[in-house]
């Protein structure tokens, strides 16, 4: 409904405004208005309080028609745009409240101004001034498109949102149509399925309704937005004949709704009840919940509209007393031609059954009538399948063609590296010749030295072998008396050995230690393992010698180190058979984090007893060297 205080205050708007001058610019001016803003971001929650708020300011914002004297180029500038945002918002606003677009050749004037700034700029704009104008410009053909629509110019709207459409996916990729520029999608994508939903043009519907659903989703229109985008959905597949697809929409309707009650939630009701009873769910149930919601009607209109469904079912019943108590009373109100059509047809066959010719020849002369204008409506259905399948060719193009650049460019990504790749690998090999060729020479040199080196090494010996004749004759006379002094130096080594604290084992017996079975098995495990101090000792306790283990490498100490045990244990009395087991591992040059693993102790507690067995000794370095040094 119309509200005549709104067309009120447009027409006191108009009547104090200076008209908007018709010369575009061609750059976005730097110092917009913040009662444009203010209200802008009103607009989008508290329609009625944003359009008080822009009458209010009206003056202030209203260009002038002739640039003033003094008035710089930049300041006429930014108040020509403020006049054409003024008057946008002015067309959106009488929009959100139910008015009639009474601006219509300011608005239009304003849409050509912003089209003018997105093409006719001067210089480039930085990205966010783009943004803004493209937004404002793909709402100013939108609303445009609300102006013809409400002159009942069903092509000339059409075309306008599908300019804003492409206005906003020209600019805006998908990831950017979030907040206020996803529900501007949803707005566009509503007013197109309003038009195609009229004429019949039920998979035209479908496509924008699912993709007004998918920037609902992203930012809900209104609290209902997704459920309303649902349930014309079912409403599209139903006239398909696809009952039960139509039956998940309205179910799903359903449970999108933030509360069940309402007109909405009654809409959906009806719907599914109707279809209940053509999926063959009977007929007591849908017609007691079309009942229920008929009581719950807000006014006579919705009351009347509840009546089709309930006269449709007691039509397919046959029960035609029961469908004339509908059906008639939406035969005659005329605010719905779709529901008139449809009653009409279903009363000429009731009237006819009962014998009332009067009345059948009524319907069929309204029926008749309605026929004419059918070689209209396919001529308007063309025209809009028409645009809109441009729209969608054109849409396939561009993004084909921006997928063909993104081809383009992931190649140019892939060559470049490998370019760079092959001249590296030339550059490489250009100076490895270089340095090969340094090298040979190198090695040319070293062989040339090695040569004279060679030729020395072999006078050398020459003149050894000599002294060695020269020396072999002195050394008959002295082996006499050597071999009296070696007997003496025999005796007392032997005396020596006998008394003192640290006897030597034979190199071969250490060695044979280290080559016992058990200790070329714990040899192996740590080159396996590769112990880490920093590790939980806990990971390698499949790595962990057991207790036979340890007692065959004690065994195997015995056996090859007798008097280094002896010694150590004479010597060393404070050592424990314990220490002694740490002793023998760490003779096998284990470390301490090697230890840990293979004993199952702490990190901290191994390196606690090798400085327990370091202070024993009197040593600081690492024990295996030290422990070596008395074998």
């Amino acid at each position: 409904m119309k509200r005549c205080c709104f067309i009120g205050w447009v027409l006191l708007a108009l009547a104090t405004c200076s008209p908007v001058e018709t010369r575009h610019g061609t750059s976005l001016p730097t110092d917009i208005s913040p009662e444009l803003a203010a209200v802008d971001s009103l607009l989008w929650q508290r329609p009625d309080s944003a359009l008080t708020l822009l009458l209010s300011c009206r003056d202030a914002i209203i260009a002038s028609p002739n640039t003033p004297d003094g008035d710089s180029s930049e300041t006429h500038s930014m108040r020509l745009y403020n006049g054409h945002y003024y008057q946008l918002l002015l067309a959106e606003l009488l929009y959100k409240n139910d008015s009639a677009q009474a601006n219509r050749a300011e608005l239009q004037q304003a849409v050509a101004y912003f089209d003018s700034l997105m093409a006719g700029a001067d210089a480039p704009r930085a990205s966010a001034d783009n943004a803004t104008i493209t937004f404002l410009a793909a709402r100013a053909h939108y609303i445009n498109g609300v102006g013809y629509y409400e002159n009942d110019s069903l092509v000339e709207a059409c075309r306008e949102y599908l300019k804003a459409l492409e206005t906003m996916e020209e600019q805006f990729g998908e990831k950017e149509l979030t907040g206020k520029k996803a529900k501007f999608m949803a707005y566009i994508y509503n007013r197109l399925l309003e038009i195609f939903s009229a004429q019949f043009m039920m998979e035209t519907t479908i496509d924008c309704c699912e993709q007004s659903l998918s920037f609902c989703k992203i930012a809900p229109t209104s609290p209902f937005g997704v459920s309303n985008t649902l349930l014309r959905l079912g409403m599209q597949y139903n006239k398909l004949g696809e009952k039960e697809k139509a039956m998940e929409y309205y179910e799903k309707a359903i449970e999108e709704l933030p509360v069940l009650k309402g007109a909405l939630y009654r809409d959906i009701i009806a719907s599914k009840a109707l279809c209940d009873y053509q999926l063959g769910m009977g007929r007591e149930k849908p017609l007691d919940a079309l009942r229920q919601i008929l009581t719950e009607a807000a006014d006579e209109s919705e009351r009347l509209a509840r009546y089709i469904a309930i006269g449709d079912i007691f039509f397919e019943e046959q029960l035609y007393d029961s469908a004339l108590i509908y059906l008639e009373p939406l035969f005659e109100c005329n605010e719905n031609l779709i529901h008139q059509v449809q009653v009409a047809n279903f009363l000429r066959i009731i009237y006819d059954s009962l014998g009332y010719a009067d009345k059948s020849d009524k319907c069929m002369r309204f029926l008749a009538d309605q026929k004419k204008s059918e070689g209209q409506n396919k001529a308007l259905v063309s025209q809009l399948e028409c645009l809109y399948q441009t729209y969608l060719n054109q849409k396939q193009e561009k993004k084909a063609a921006q997928e063909k650049r993104n081809a383009v460019l992931r190649t140019v990504k892939i060559l470049i590296p490998i370019a760079l790749l092959v001249a590296a690998v030339i550059i490489t090999v250009i100076r490895k010749k270089g340095e090969m060729h340094l090298i040979n020479q190198k090695i040319e040199a070293k062989k040339e030295m090695e040569e004279k080196a060679k030729q020395h090494e072999e006078a050398m010996k020459a003149e050894k072998q000599a002294h060695r004749m020269e020396q072999a004759a002195l050394s008959g006379r002295l082996k006499r008396s050597n071999e009296k002094l070696r007997d003496v130096s025999r005796q007392l080594e032997q005396t020596l050995a006998k008394n003192s604290l640290f006897e030597k084992e034979s190199p071969d017996n250490y060695t044979a230690f280290l080559n016992a079975p058990v200790s070329l098995y714990i040899v192996k495990l740590v080159h396996e393992g590769q112990f880490k101090s920093k590790m939980d000792y806990m990971i390698y306790k499949e790595s962990a010698l057991n207790k036979e283990q340890m007692l065959t490498l004690r065994d195997a100490a015995e056996k090859y180190l007798k008097q280094f045990i002896f010694t150590m244990r004479k010597q060393y009395p404070n050592l424990t058979d314990s220490d002694m087991d740490y002793c023998y591992l760490f003779l096998l040059g284990l470390s301490e984090a090697d230890v840990s693993a293979l004993m199952q102790k702490a990190y901290s507690t191994v390196c606690e007893r090798s400085r327990k067995i370091k202070g024993i000794l009197g040593t600081e370095g690492e024990l295996c060297p030290a422990l070596r040094s008395l074998i």
